[in-house]
């Protein structure tokens, strides 16, 4: 893939942890797509490793702990001469782009978003504050300022979700070609897999996923423990409902109530094997953004979902969901009762689910998209550069702030 070594620098705002997030599966995927293009790959972070972070080395990539507000990288990023740099979320772009921009710029520089941040920390302000959320609420955030710069400043942006696509063209008003609409990467649906699904009978319980430290699980689980449990219990008193997931608060893992049948399992290894044996999976989600990665694993382990607006936004085109989509408590319950119930809807809700994950998220077609758009890039990094007037001119402020600001906290730092 064009003309100058295939070397990769990815710089991680974590280290990945595929089986505690959605951002690390998703890294995972990246990494496996650069994988096959025969790419070199160093994968840097100014954090700390922790029980859950994926073993690269044993994927053959390099790894290395990175400073912040400290020339060493510039010195470590000359050496390396990235073809690529791949910044992972807009926080890194912001503390090392400039750095990428000054020591190696012919190097292509792509922002992977996961999600908007801004747009998920806007609508958890707004549902907090019983405030209506708007697209002028959003753009008049500091938040979204700072992401849309980075956007600009890079040359191109991966996006993970068909709504964010319309904000930043038809909200924001960014050009197309600094964008590129690329979920998740995964393999097809056969009817192999089909075959291997545990069937409705064969299955029991409700299931509900959420990462302790992302604000819109915890919401959920305490809304689906005070309002939507009982009543779902009241109509199927011999269900239970079991939350998984890593680095559940206090206030989350002292709701364990095995007499109300709610059990508080916290982190499991194989997610999709409980995922399997579940009938119905719960994603009472208030507030967030991006696409969700437990509605793509329920669909890939054909478990049907009830979730909210927020929860399926972004994730299924016009095709119908794998479930139900609604947003009240009672509501809820009543679409969780009647699907647990209904063989023949749960089990079009999973050929539903099916539908969805081959048609918007075949692994082939987006890595065919990726590699295409890389290949324009760097064919041509010059005259996209020129084009993106805007990018230029926050890059410039951002050398002349930034830049001058960081190089201020190194000589503290040192002195």
């Amino acid at each position: 893939m064009g003309t100058k070594s295939n070397t990769l620098l990815i710089i991680g705002l974590v280290w990945p942890e595929p089986s505690t997030t959605a951002a690390g599966g998703r890294m995972l995927q990246l990494i496996d797509f650069f994988r096959t293009q025969n790419y070199k790959i160093t994968f840097v972070s100014t954090a700390a490793k922790s029980q859950y972070s994926s073993d690269l080395k044993a994927l053959g990539i390099k790894m290395d702990h990175i400073k912040l507000n400290d020339s060493s990288f510039d010195d470590f990023v000359k050496i390396l001469d990235p073809s690529i740099v791949l910044f992972d979320r807009f926080l890194t772009e912001e503390q090392f782009g400039w750095r990428v921009a000054e020591c190696v710029p012919n190097a292509v520089r792509i922002l992977d978003t996961e999600d908007l941040h801004s747009l998920r920390q806007i609508r958890e302000k707004c549902y907090r504050t019983n405030q209506e959320f708007t697209t002028t609420c959003w753009m008049q955030s500091d938040m979204t300022k700072r992401e849309i710069a980075s956007i600009f400043r890079c040359d191109l942006s991966l996006i993970i979700s068909t709504f964010e696509m319309h904000l930043l063209l038809n909200v924001i008003r960014i050009d197309n070609s600094l964008l590129l609409h690329l979920p998740f990467q995964l393999d097809k649906i056969d009817s192999e897999s089909l075959g291997s699904w545990p069937g409705f009978n064969a299955r029991k319980d409700f299931i509900c996923i959420g990462n302790g430290k992302h604000a819109p699980n915890i919401d959920a689980i305490v809304w689906l423990k005070k309002e939507i449990w009982p009543l779902i219990r009241k109509s199927l008193p011999n269900a239970n409902l079991h939350v998984y997931g890593s680095y559940l608060p206090a206030e989350v893992r002292q709701m364990h109530n095995p007499k109300e049948g709610f059990h508080i399992e916290g982190w499991v290894e194989n997610v999709h094997k409980v995922m399997r044996q579940s009938r119905i999976n719960l994603a009472p989600l208030r507030f967030g953004a991006g696409i969700k990665g437990k509605l793509i694993t329920a669909m890939q382990c054909g478990t049907p979902s009830i979730t909210t607006p927020i929860g399926a936004e972004g994730m299924h085109g016009d095709l119908p969901w794998c479930g139900w989509v609604t947003d009240t408590a009672e509501n809820f319950a009543n679409a969780a009762v009647g699907l647990y119930n209904e063989a023949a809807d749960w089990r079009q809700a999973q050929e539903n689910g099916v539908d969805i994950i081959n048609t918007f998220y075949d692994g082939k077609i987006l890595d065919t998209r990726l590699t295409d758009k890389i290949l324009s890039l760097r064919s041509d990094l010059k005259g996209h550069r020129e084009s993106n007037f805007i990018g230029a001119l926050i890059m410039y402020e951002t050398m002349a702030s930034t830049k001058y600001m960081s190089r201020w906290i190194e000589e503290k730092n040192r002195d």
